[in-house]
């Protein structure tokens, strides 16, 4: 009898811990305990990154990347010149012309701001075929740049020239209308300062925007009374040091000559030539390696404010040209060819 309630009470406690063995590993709260510790739902594993606390680099680590907050800004590409061996612009200085500045030796004394080997580059009497472009070739060839004073009447003859002149970075002032003497016994203040405005609106109608107040007298006569008037107007008087005197030359060979020797006196200075001569147009390229053999260094002389012409001289020239307004009409509207 007691060997048989031992043996029930036995079975009873097999089949207990039979039971609670398969409730523990068939449960589904099981499953989700060893989940849980395994990894987390996505989203909570996105929302912990997101407010987790930046890991800082450590000082001997390397940094192979930075993302930037915007993009960087390219450098802007500087146009190199061609020759490694080019006379160049040394410096280039801004002429405040309020009052009417003189500038060269020949006539003005005040303003002395070139150093010893320094030289300005200047051209009168242009623009003109052939010749003006050759200048304009030697000039671009030795990466340098130059002064140019065209006569207004070439101005309006040859004005593609000119724009071509002002769009190689060279500064443009005017040279009088018709290359008058303003210093002529003959010429009224009046006729010596049409001849000025003119001048400077003849450039301005060619190059469609204006000059700069530059001003070179014609064979270098400064009429008290037009000195007086351009000082007025805030425009600089350009004489020279160097005076080429290429127009009377006979061939290029005596140009350089000239300018060199007379500049191996002077040490320094403005020269004066002109774009109008072809012996000089063929001298240019020459002179200019020589200049720079020689040790001179081009200045180049901008001005501080363009010169406002006078509307009365503007449109005077445009009426006087018979010049009609500009069209906006496309070329094809205009020109079509009908046979070929």
């Amino acid at each position: 009898m007691r060997n048989a309630l031992g043996l029930m009470l036995a079975s009873v406690g097999a089949a207990v811990v039979i039971a609670a063995v398969w409730f523990w590993t068939s449960s589904p709260r099981a499953d989700s305990a060893v989940a849980a510790t395994v990894s987390a739902p996505p989203a909570e594993r996105l929302a912990s990154a997101a407010s987790a606390k930046p890991v800082p680099i450590a000082e001997d680590a390397e940094v192979t990347a930075v993302i930037p907050a915007k993009p960087p800004v390219p450098p802007q590409p500087k146009i190199a010149c061609a020759n490694p061996d080019a006379l160049g612009v040394s410096r280039v200085v801004e002429i405040d012309t309020t009052g009417g500045p003189g500038f060269g030796f020949a006539h003005f004394k005040q303003l002395d701001f070139l150093a010893e080997k320094e030289i300005v580059l200047t051209f009168d009497d242009g623009p003109w075929p052939v010749n003006t472009p050759s200048v304009l070739k030697a000039l671009a060839d030795e990466c340098t740049k130059a002064v140019f004073f065209p006569i207004g009447k070439h101005a309006t003859y040859h004005p593609e020239i000119l724009k071509q002149v002002a769009a190689a970075g060279h500064s443009v002032g005017a040279h009088t209308w018709s290359h008058a003497n303003l210093n002529s016994q003959k010429m009224t203040e009046q006729q010596a300062k049409d001849e000025i405005e003119k001048g400077f609106s003849a450039v301005k109608l060619a190059l469609g925007a204006a000059p700069s107040p530059f001003f070179r007298f014609p064979q270098l006569q400064h009429g008290p009374a037009a000195v007086t008037y351009l000082g007025t107007r805030n425009v600089a008087i350009f004489s020279c040091d160097v005076d080429s005197f290429d127009f009377r030359a006979k061939d290029a060979t005596q140009i350089i000559n000239s300018v060199l020797n007379k500049l191996e006196k002077s040490g320094k200075g403005i020269i004066l030539m002109h774009d109008f001569q072809r012996h000089t147009a063929e001298a240019l390229p020459l002179l200019l390696r020589r200049l720079k053999a020689g040790g001179y260094k081009v200045v180049h002389m901008k001005a501080k404010t363009p010169l406002q012409t006078l509307a009365e001289y503007d449109d005077a020239l445009v009426k006087d040209m018979k010049l009609p307004v500009a069209s906006t009409r496309p070329v094809n509207n205009v020109v079509q060819t009908v046979t070929e």
